[in-house]
């Protein structure tokens, strides 16, 4: 319809609806891989691949609107083109229907994928004994403890961690297909602006401006959050500060040694703690280590969680023990 009508606007949605087809694709086969168990190579199962498909679906849609933004600059400058008014109003037409048909399926897709993810399940995770904890060595980014550790892993299915968070594919499916009827409204608005008043042509080449300020503005956010989920960053809606808080309040807790916070992908964080505990409590281990789980699983909402602890030893300096070998 757009080559006929020779309408940039219309070959524009066309080519965005194109693309949108090859995201939808993408995002179906995400969520589906997702959905798969974790294998021995990607323990974590798939869930990056709801991001991958994201960032892929979001690039086409870039790459298109630098062509088309060239093309508009090109007639806007030699306005040497004729626009065929009554095709590109039915194509335009056509197109607004078929965009407001694709926006309420991706809408409901991502209220039911919500939904799944936000159903409670029970599960308890079970605590190491302790002893086989007992005088076990730990070692995590880079730091070798080898005194009274203690580590435990504990796996939420409760839907804190999903809660409000819909899958990031599905949402950058439905606001591409958002900005696809808005797009298609502004065309359907050129075409009827072209039919009757052929002069102002140029509404063609303003529709293709337009869309491009559109997509900046409805993508950024999109780009944001898949970029802090792949350099495992801290999701927006936690803050660490108030994490260690909390932690410190559990009786017995003398210090965090560490604490690293990051997203699988939208709706899904993981987290990992080391902890010290106060000199001679190290019989509680088992009361503290139950206590810090259910803080990360259920008030903060962690898919995954694993807490380590250590009796806390106060080093000596290393002065203090130059001293006490001269005097020896």
């Amino acid at each position: 319809g757009g080559y006929v009508a020779n309408s940039l606007a219309i070959m524009t949605d066309a080519l965005h609806m194109l693309t949108d087809l090859s995201g939808i694709i993408l995002t179906l086969l995400a969520l589906w891989l997702s959905a798969k168990s974790p294998t021995k190579r990607f323990t974590f199962g798939f869930h990056r691949l709801e991001v991958l498909s994201a960032i892929i679906s979001v690039l086409l849609v870039y790459i298109l609107m630098a062509f088309l933004l060239y093309e508009a600059v090109q007639r806007t400058i030699h306005m040497d083109y004729e626009i065929n008014g009554d095709i590109m109003l039915i194509t335009a037409a056509v197109g607004v229907a078929v965009n407001l048909i694709m926006g309420f399926l991706l809408n409901q897709s991502g209220h039911l994928h919500s939904h799944s993810h936000s159903q409670p399940h029970s599960h308890v995770p079970q605590a190491s004994s302790p002893n086989a904890a007992q005088g076990s060595s730990h070692g995590h980014s880079g730091h070798g403890h080898s005194s009274h550790g203690h580590s435990s892993h504990g796996h939420s299915s409760h839907g804190h961690s999903s809660h409000g968070h819909s899958s990031l594919a599905v949402r950058a499916a439905f606001v591409h297909a958002l900005g696809d009827l808005v797009q298609s409204i502004g065309v359907l608005v050129a075409a009827y602006i072209i039919r009757f008043k052929p002069e102002y042509k140029i509404a063609d080449p303003i529709c293709t401006y337009v869309f491009s300020i559109l997509v900046v503005f409805t993508t950024v956010r999109i780009l944001c959050d898949t970029g802090v989920i792949i350099l495992e960053g801290v999701p927006r809606h936690l803050n660490v500060d108030r994490i260690k808080e909390d932690l410190m309040k559990i009786e017995d807790v003398y210090s965090i040694e560490d604490l690293n916070v990051w997203s699988l992908t939208a709706g899904k964080t993981t987290a990992i703690v080391h902890l010290q505990l106060v000199p001679g409590s190290s019989s509680k281990w088992e009361d503290v280590q139950s206590k810090a789980r259910q803080l990360l699983l259920n008030t903060f909402g962690m898919y995954k969680c694993s807490v380590q602890l250590q009796s806390y030893k106060q080093e000596m300096s290393k002065t203090c023990a130059s001293c006490q070998s001269s005097s020896a």
